[in-house]
């Protein structure tokens, strides 16, 4: 048996449990987990994810992920502790049936849910990780708490910690006086095959002739709808220049907390033929209303909680060619650079905003061409196989003992 198949062999033997205090039926940033696994699962391991649904039991069709979702309605404080009571009790059984290699949980599951993890684990040989996204993204006293408290008991007791990028990394490990060396990381990621301009194009002709943007400059975002992302501003920037720029649209896939106060500036600016508010579709067909639009948006503003993070959308944006209005911060700096995929906006004030989609829509004819240098930056940096390879490599040093905590 060659090298190549002998490793290939041992892959087909590991398993992996993720588990995740996050509503899968609801949930719009499950994207990562889920992603990550199926590529895992693709080079050979046995993935299962632990998560929650509160309404609907979530399913994948034709998937090679196998789901537990726990049936649990969300109720602040009260949800979490539940979910990790149900962990402390439930995982130990399942673990001794699974026989995983590998468990990766995150900040939202309670840490006090593994408990058990160091008799077990000195018996069945599982290493523990803890995977961290994003750092808390309010500074609401529990939501730290939680957050802190997961980095300090994984410090202690897990075996291993993955964060998202280079800069959060470097932010956690200096506030936790963790050694960097020890630290893994793997970025969010896109899949080429499905954020595919050209294969797409037909299914945004007909959702602009659907929605009446046959002749109109659309600028895109889809994603959650928070407070804090920057899109109250933009309904502002559309509401600026609206009279001089009447063709200009702004359309909003998704849902979250900020829905209701941007019906409220709409309203209150008389936009509402301006910014399409739309609800969020299923993870396949967001790529059908990116090659809708002629520009994305990531408007985020310069927070903390922003500068350090790998921006899902702005990828899938990239991924199908179309050059993105960004917000001059770290993260968007780290992924487009100087590329002509990027039009940068000062910050997210509403008239640098309003600037960026100008600029864009006097360059409409240059478009094309700058949006196939994004399309470059994801194959060759942000697709899910090399994303999933980062993981593994990171694991495999964690099973083997390189990795010194």
């Amino acid at each position: 048996m060659t090298a190549l198949n002998q490793k290939s062999t041992n892959f087909q033997k590991k398993s992996i449990i993720w588990i995740s205090f996050l509503f899968l039926d609801i949930d719009l940033h499950k994207t990562s987990r889920i992603e990550i696994l199926r590529h895992l699962a693709k080079r050979g391991y046995d993935v299962c994810l632990i998560g929650v649904h509160s309404k609907k039991r979530y399913n994948l069709k034709n998937s090679n992920i196998h789901i537990i979702s726990i049936p649990l309605r969300y109720v602040p404080i009260i949800s979490p502790i539940l979910f990790g009571l149900i962990i402390l009790f439930f995982l130990p059984f399942y673990v001794i049936k699974r026989r995983p290699d590998f468990i990766l949980t995150e900040p939202s599951t309670p840490s006090f849910g593994f408990l058990w993890k160091s008799l077990l684990s000195r018996f069945m040989g599982f290493k523990v990780i803890l995977d961290i996204r994003s750092t808390p993204v309010d500074a609401r006293a529990r939501q730290s708490f939680q957050f802190n408290s997961s980095v300090l008991v994984a410090k202690q007791m897990f075996d291993g910690i993955t964060i998202i990028t280079s800069s959060m990394k470097k932010e956690v490990c200096a506030k936790f006086n963790i050694d960097p060396r020890s630290v893994g990381k793997w970025s969010s990621g896109v899949s080429p095959e499905l954020f595919t301009y050209e294969k797409n194009i037909p299914y945004g002709l007909e959702l602009r002739k659907k929605f009446g943007l046959s002749s109109n400059f659309v600028v895109f975002y889809h994603g959650a709808l928070r407070k804090t992302g920057g899109l109250v501003e933009s309904a502002k920037a559309i509401s600026m220049i609206k009279k001089k720029y009447p063709d200009i649209v702004l359309f909003l896939l998704g849902n979250g907390p900020a829905l209701h106060i941007l019906q409220n500036v709409i309203r209150k600016n008389v936009i509402q033929d301006k910014v399409i508010l739309h609800p969020a579709v299923d993870y396949h067909d967001v790529p059908k209303f990116i090659a809708m639009c002629d520009v994305g948006v990531v408007p985020l503003p310069n927070l903390q909680i922003w500068r350090n993070q790998c921006c899902l959308k702005l990828l899938e944006y990239l991924s199908m060619k179309k050059p993105v209005i960004v917000t001059n911060i770290p993260a968007n700096r780290e992924i487009i650079g100087d590329k002509k995929c990027g039009i940068y906006a000062s910050s997210s004030n509403p008239n640098e905003i309003a600037k960026a989609m100008v600029f864009a829509y006097n360059n409409k004819e240059k478009l094309e061409e700058w949006g196939k240098s994004g399309r470059k930056i994801v194959i060759e940096r942000y697709n899910w196989d090399k994303t999933a390879k980062d993981l593994e490599d990171y694991l495999l040093k964690v099973k083997n003992g390189l990795i010194k905590w």
